[in-house]
């Protein structure tokens, strides 16, 4: 693995920008555990502040320092992103393992269910949740809805890539051998869809941070836990852009961009290094 990352850093710009972007947005994010504010509170700050040395992004109209708050929100919004990355990781590479291997009957029920969830239309049924849940749907809840959405096409590539494995004659010595199948995938089969993993976690980050910033600035998220999109839902909430307040929208638009180009970058980075022939011509073979 850390070969890989080497290997990436060496001979990918995209990808070493993309980590660059990352890092930053990541150190900013862990900078909220030294915060001297609480999240929740407000007016503690002169409010509608400009930029400057003592207010470094300004303060909003709620009396917040939006350095500190957007601290706290793009750490909620970051941890949010990789629980739904990895719990839907977790659901893709299982069933997508167990009906590649397995086939038959396995296969068919399993991609019977993950075809079921292909056609959930996403969007209305996270509204319903909130509607159903409403201030109880913080943002570890609304991360277990969409991990549990947001897994099937995954699986589907996964599986493709377990079937082409189950005929290779490792895993022909592996039966001989006397391995259980569960040994055969997660040990034997599990490395060899690892960087097709690491692709589609940084994918399933931008969906669903995306889904997570557009549910906020509708409102349809708890808007009391401070998030990227709440952020931007409060701003809209006072007119920001109207009354002049213009750093309360843009700084958190721009960060959020950053984000998603650095997990893009990251994501098609891991697209070219999986392709045996893009890596050679990449390296120079």
């Amino acid at each position: 693995m850390f070969k890989v990352v080497a290997d990436l850093i060496r001979y990918n710009i995209e990808f070493t920008i993309g980590v660059i972007l990352l890092t930053i947005v990541i150190v900013f994010a862990l900078l909220s555990f030294f915060s001297p504010y609480s999240p929740e509170m407000i007016y503690v700050v002169i409010p509608d502040q400009p930029p400057s040395a003592q207010y470094w992004f300004g303060t909003n109209s709620r009396g917040q320092d939006l350095f500190w708050n957007l601290s706290f929100a793009f750490r909620n919004t970051l941890f949010f992103g990789l629980t739904v990355a990895v719990l839907s990781r977790i659901i893709s590479i299982t069933v997508g393992l167990l009906a590649g291997y397995l086939g038959g009957w396995v296969d068919r029920g399993l991609m019977f269910f993950n075809d079921i969830f292909v056609a959930i239309p996403i969007f209305p049924i996270l509204i319903l949740f909130y509607f159903v849940l409403r201030s109880d749907l913080d943002t570890f809840r609304l991360a277990l809805i969409m991990a549990c959405l947001g897994w099937p096409f995954d699986a589907r590539l996964i599986r493709s890539v377990a079937i082409g494995l189950r005929s290779r004659e490792f895993t022909r010595h592996a039966v001989f051998a006397g391995m259980s199948p569960s040994r055969i995938m997660f040990q034997e089969h599990l490395p060899y869809v690892m960087p097709i993993v690491f692709s589609t976690a940084m994918a399933n980050m931008i969906w669903s941070i995306g889904f997570e910033v557009t549910l906020g600035v509708l409102g349809f998220t708890n808007i009391n836990i401070p998030t990227v999109g709440t952020t931007i839902y409060w701003a809209n909430n006072h007119s920001a852009m109207v009354v002049g307040t213009w750093w309360w929208i843009i700084i958190p638009v721009t960060l959020i961009v950053m984000t998603f180009l650095g997990l893009f970058l990251l994501a098609i980075s891991m697209n070219e290094y999986i392709d045996p022939r893009s890596r050679l011509r990449r390296m120079g073979g």
